[in-house]
């Protein structure tokens, strides 16, 4: 192997082991110049192994999707933070959108014990159940394909029915955030489902715990949009929190 096929080989195991990686530092490690540095970078872009970002890159991690009751146990304390955050926005009476996953089934957790009499959809089952029971709250499930690996329904009928709806709130999961590249998930159809809710909101928050911040474990994104918010634990000086608030999107904090 050549020096520099060697090279971008270690530039892509330091792009997985720390998420996101910038032309200084790769310059200064390698002992190259910035413009040798930025052609690794196209070439491995290129060859869709690493995705550009405004001064460094990021690794693309094609895998398995974790199935929901193995992520529901990662980070539970976080995702709990995350929620309670989240649910203070959650005005008396709104009505919602709640996305799938784990952080999310969370947030529904948290709604069950707020009263304020919430209309919650959702195509998730796992929102459902939280929910169930609970006083005051009305649940409508989006039906549709079901999607075992995340207990929640996705595709033209779920889009169907989202489509003769409007949410005071929509509250996204994600497998991943970008600050260039927006949030990732492992499927086109549930990019789609959140494009498609997020726009028939008055307003999107993305949920996602500090571990999410600048991962890019899939390949399909849906770009940032004006008016979205993020909700995390990460800490305000955390690079892609810095990166984000830079851009313009407004992040929410557990630790301000």
């Amino acid at each position: 192997m050549s020096g520099a096929a060697d090279r971008r080989e270690r530039i892509v195991t330091l792009a997985r082991d720390t998420g996101l990686t910038g032309v200084g530092e790769l310059s200064a490690r390698f002992a190259v110049s910035p413009s040798t540095i930025r052609r690794d970078l196209a070439r491995l872009t290129a060859d869709g192994r690493l995705a550009r970002t405004y001064g460094g890159a990021m690794a693309l991690r094609s895998g398995d999707e974790t199935p929901l009751h193995r992520r529901t146990a990662e980070a539970a304390d976080a995702k709990r933070a995350v929620a309670a955050l989240a649910a203070t926005h959650v005005a008396p009476g709104a009505t919602v959108f709640l996305d799938a996953g784990s952080t999310a089934a969370a947030l529904a957790r948290v709604l069950r014990g707020t009263g304020g009499g919430p209309a919650v959809v959702t195509p998730s089952l796992s929102a459902v159940l939280e929910l169930s029971g609970a006083d005051g709250v009305r649940v409508t499930c989006l039906g549709g394909d079901y999607r075992p690996l995340s207990h929640a329904f996705v595709g033209p009928l779920t889009e169907a029915a989202l489509d003769r709806m409007t949410f005071d709130a929509a509250f996204l999961g994600t497998d991943g955030v970008s600050p260039e590249l927006g949030i990732c998930e492992a499927g086109a159809e549930q990019i789609r489902l959140k494009e498609r809710a997020a726009r028939r909101s008055r307003r999107v928050f993305v949920l996602a715990h500090a571990a999410k911040l600048g991962a890019a474990p899939f390949h399909h994104w849906a770009p940032w949009q004006p008016g979205w918010t993020l909700v995390t634990d990460a800490a305000p000086d955390h690079g892609p929190v810095r990166a984000l608030r830079a851009r313009g999107v407004e992040v929410l904090s557990t630790h301000e």
